[in-house]
């Protein structure tokens, strides 16, 4: 995929964003999804999210918001006037991922639900943060020493310890109990990540390598610090036969990665796909 030039001098300035608060999480996911929708208008997009920010805001109220009141500003606002939420439908749906589809629809997955979800709770000033739990994308509401962990799928439903070990167990099984790292803020490029790692691994599932690779070219470009990503690259343009292209990009990974775990398999790799290139067995 050829990117737009500027959207992809918007993404590689994530990329070298050196600290975590330069990085607009909203912004940021509509220029994601302007690369799979180039010649779409943004600025619609960007009022409504600024919308959502306003009435919220008017909902609320004057501050101080006590948590319930942050919650019940939420669910009001975002699930019931303006209908956001989801399914288990979504998680088959590859523009589920997208965030313009998602406001289109007001239908997505739980980290692009997350990212609307902690625009409007940061733009009010409330501490908000994703959560990678196993299985679903969760958020954190603060108030003081107070706080609530919501199901952005679910109606922004507070999840209780219970409910979330049920659901660690049913991704982890039967021997899984919660522990405090599973409660570890995500970075914003990491949510960024994840956005992107969701549509990816769709297209290569259903065999749309060329669309594969084009996300993977965007998730270079913002997180560039992740080295087995060339490795993808390299692997996903060898089942293409793209060798000389393959070749350049698992070269690349050699150099990027400090870790030498897997460096004899992508050398050997490599050179199968120098003879390959010349037409030898």
């Amino acid at each position: 995929m050829s990117l737009d030039t500027e959207i992809r001098e918007q993404l590689a300035a994530i990329g070298r964003a050196a600290d975590e608060e330069e990085i607009d999480l909203a912004g940021g996911a509509l220029w994601l999804a302007r690369a799979a929708r180039p010649h779409v208008n943004a600025e619609p997009y960007r009022r409504h999210l600024e919308t959502l920010v306003s009435e919220t805001r008017l909902y609320a109220g004057p501050p101080p918001h006590a948590l319930p009141l942050r919650l019940e500003a939420l669910r009001s606002v975002l699930t019931r006037r303006f209908g956001y939420g989801g399914d288990d439908q979504v998680f088959t749906e590859i523009d589920a991922a997208n965030l313009m589809h998602v406001i289109d629809s007001r239908r997505g997955l739980p980290v692009v639900l997350g990212v609307i979800i902690l625009h409007v709770a940061r733009s009010l000033g409330w501490a908000a943060a994703g959560l990678d739990f196993p299985g679903r994308f969760l958020i954190r509401i603060e108030e003081g020493q107070r706080r609530a962990v919501l199901d952005p799928l679910r109606g922004l439903v507070e999840l209780t310890p219970a409910d979330l070990r049920a659901l660690l167990k049913s991704v982890l099984g039967p021997a899984a109990e919660l522990t405090p790292e599973l409660f570890r803020p995500m970075a914003n490029r990491a949510i960024l990540a994840r956005v992107q790692n969701n549509i990816k691994l769709r297209h290569i599932r259903a065999g749309r390598l060329e669309e594969a690779l084009g996300t993977i070219e965007t998730l270079m470009l913002v997180t560039p610090e992740q080295s087995s990503l060339w490795r993808e690259a390299g692997l996903v343009h060898a089942r293409l036969q793209q060798f000389r292209e393959a070749i350049e990009a698992l070269e690349a990974f050699l150099e990027r990665d400090a870790s030498r775990g897997s460096h004899h398999h992508v050398a050997v790799l490599i050179e199968r796909l120098r003879r390959a290139s010349r037409g030898e067995a």
